[in-house]
């Protein structure tokens, strides 16, 4: 049986779901093939999205009219905004979210998406015909054919689990690898290799003794993620904070020739920023004990998440080291933590659209690449599957890779995490944080939209209510700075005031703009200095305090975003300057012998990017430049 799409997204997990819905909304006939349909968009590890820099990328990702804001918001069952006490280009919103209703929720989505079907079976082979990708072939002998297909598959490629010295094949606990695809894959000249991740176990919260935990409520002010307007829980659960001691330790390290991470069982590569127990150990011997979080996975289950305790050792091991802890003395476990190995492919093989350089319309997106977290792995599916739909409307003639959707560095966090992945690979699960962004504060969580969405519109990736949302929000934000760099303050109006907030009176009149920039002056504590900004709020329908806070950040931070821009555009001259196809790096004895080697392997599209190659000197850069001149 043969069956035609434009698109086939294969794997349903989180960027294989944005991939379908982003393909789909761009208008492209597109089929989601996953394993099971009643696991669309699980929750491996912690049911929880955003946090440091991952909650920039959910913004971005909502900005851009993708779903997984929206799901989140619905779903949340405690919010909170980190790092509040630092600049805002470090805030980063938080959600924990009811596991079940995560996955209903993100499959009432697909269910409501246009040109979208779900295909419920295993892909086992990729068909490759003239160098292009055409489809894939099923376990169960479907033939399914696409213009343009986007892989997907998480931690399922070859999927090896560990628990001490027992290991079984799966993708994940109680599912299946999948086996012979990456195979098919790799025939055609593309390199794989393995990573491993792990995931806590899972607790039984009626076994918990709460009293001796500290409690951990979300904030006040439910915040969210999605800009749209989205219905979400106002009944918030709390976490819950204890530590291991140093007999959790001494058990542990008892335990550690029976680790598969320590006895030569695991020889891939494992995270660095969410390591294991044990990992923890060996890495801190002089630690006496590490901070854990107990997390509820939803409002109607007893099973809760301990964050913070990700291991593969022996059951009797974790279990042991897990009641030396106060709070868990008579813990029950529904299942002990375990690590999983997987195949992945290397990223630095794949344009900044994320296709393939080697196979012609083979996108790839997520853990494939080599990344960790549920974040990443969506911003990438996104991405891939507007670029699967281009592909295919050109009826895969693409010219070249100026006719995808591409975000540069001071664009977005994921134009970063893209940047980072083909230009500089991995070496070992990457994760995003703030310190990779060289423009964070032109990358806050509050202006994704202002960013993004705009130009999401009028690729046709976001619809027409987002739009207009985004352009009534930018109005409102815009008549609020029109009238503080306008509104003027008199001395003896504010004084008072001022010294009472603990702040210097002034000494002559200014605008309402030059006391934004005081840290002791908010936006809601300058309407009461100058009352007729009142007004302007009361006028704001919805979303004021969003709208309040964007225009405030935009105010007080202003001479720090334009220094950023500033630095960026310079940077824009480099991106403008392509360099792919016109030089034979072997024959430039100038370059240094490494510049030649990783110029050669990854073949960077433009001189910025290969500025960001490691190994090539800012030297390199100038002799390219130089032959350029010639």
């Amino acid at each position: 049986m043969v069956i035609r799409y434009d698109v086939l997204v294969i794997g349903g997990g989180h960027a294989g779901c944005e991939a379908a819905c982003a393909a789909a909304n761009m208008g492209a006939e597109t089929c989601l093939v996953t394993m099971d349909m009643n696991k669309i968009a699980q929750m491996s590890c912690n049911p929880a999205v955003g946090g440091i820099a991952k909650g920039q990328i959910v913004r971005e990702i909502d900005a851009l009219g993708g779903q997984m804001g929206m799901v989140t918001d619905k779903t949340s069952i405690q919010f909170r905004m980190l790092n509040r006490s630092k600049g805002p280009a470090m805030w980063s919103p938080r959600s924990q979210c009811d596991r079940q209703s995560f996955i209903r929720t993100w499959r009432e989505h697909l269910d409501a998406t246009e040109h979208l079907d779900i295909w419920q079976d295993q892909a086992e082979e990729l068909i490759v015909e003239d160098g292009k990708a055409v489809g894939v072939r099923t376990i169960w002998g479907a033939e399914l054919r696409g213009k343009a297909v986007v892989v997907t598959a998480g931690t399922f490629l070859n999927g090896l689990m560990h628990i001490g010295r027992r290991m079984v094949p799966g993708g994940r606990i109680a599912e299946p690898a999948v086996e012979h695809f990456t195979e098919s894959i790799t025939r055609h000249g593309i390199r794989s290799a393995r990573m491993k991740t792990g995931t806590p176990v899972r607790i039984d919260r009626r076994s918990v003794h709460f009293e001796d935990l500290t409690r951990q409520d979300g904030d006040e002010r439910l915040g969210g993620f999605s800009y749209m307007p989205t219905p979400r829980q106002k009944s918030q659960l709390p976490c819950w904070e204890c530590y291991t001691n140093a007999t959790v330790h001494d058990i542990l390290r008892d335990g550690i020739a029976d680790s598969p991470l320590y006895n030569g069982q695991i020889q891939s590569i494992g995270p660095r920023y969410c390591p294991s127990i044990e990992t923890k150990l060996m890495t801190f011997p002089d630690r006496d004990s590490h901070l854990l979080f107990l997390e509820p996975e939803g409002s109607n289950t007893n099973e809760m998440y301990l964050n913070g305790f990700s291991s593969s050792m022996p059951m009797d091991v974790q279990l042991n080291a897990l009641r030396q802890i106060p709070a868990l003395r008579d813990v029950k476990i529904y299942r002990p933590g375990y690590a999983i190995e997987y195949d992945f492919f290397d990223p630095t093989q794949l344009n900044h659209s994320l296709e393939s350089k080697i196979i012609g319309g083979l996108f790839f997106a997520g853990q494939v690449n080599g990344t960790t977290g549920y974040e990443e792995a969506a911003g990438q599916g996104l991405v891939a599957g507007v670029n699967a739909a281009i592909y295919a409307g050109k009826d895969a003639t693409a010219s070249s890779q100026t006719d995808y959707f591409v975000m540069h560095r001071d664009e977005s966090y994921i134009g970063v995490l893209i940047d980072d992945l083909t230009t500089k690979g991995v070496d070992e699960p990457y994760r995003m944080f703030t310190s990779r962004a060289e423009y964070r504060i032109l990358l806050r969580q509050d202006d994704a939209d202002a960013r993004l969405t705009e130009r999401a519109y009028e690729m046709g990736i976001a619809k027409r209510d987002r739009y207009d949302w985004w352009l009534e929000k930018k109005e409102h934000i815009g008549r609020i700075v029109d009238f503080c760099q306008s509104a003027p303050v008199r001395t003896k109006d504010v004084n008072s005031k001022l010294e009472h907030l603990g702040t210097t009176p002034l000494r002559a009149g200014c605008k309402a703009i030059d006391l934004i920039g005081r840290p002791q002056i908010t936006l809601p504590i300058l309407a009461d200095l100058v009352p007729e900004l009142k007004n302007i709020f009361d006028a704001i329908p919805n979303r004021t305090d969003e709208i309040i806070e964007a225009a405030e950040v935009k105010m007080k931070y202003a001479g720090y975003i334009e220094r950023e821009r500033m630095i960026a555009d310079k940077m824009h001259r480099l991106e403008n300057i392509r360099i792919k196809g016109r030089f034979d790096y072997d024959s430039l004895q100038s370059l240094s012998t490494e510049c030649r080697q990783k110029l050669n392997r990854i073949q960077p599209d433009t001189l910025a990017q290969a500025s960001r190659i490691p190994g090539v000197s800012p030297s390199d850069i100038n002799v390219l430049l130089v032959l350029l001149g010639r």
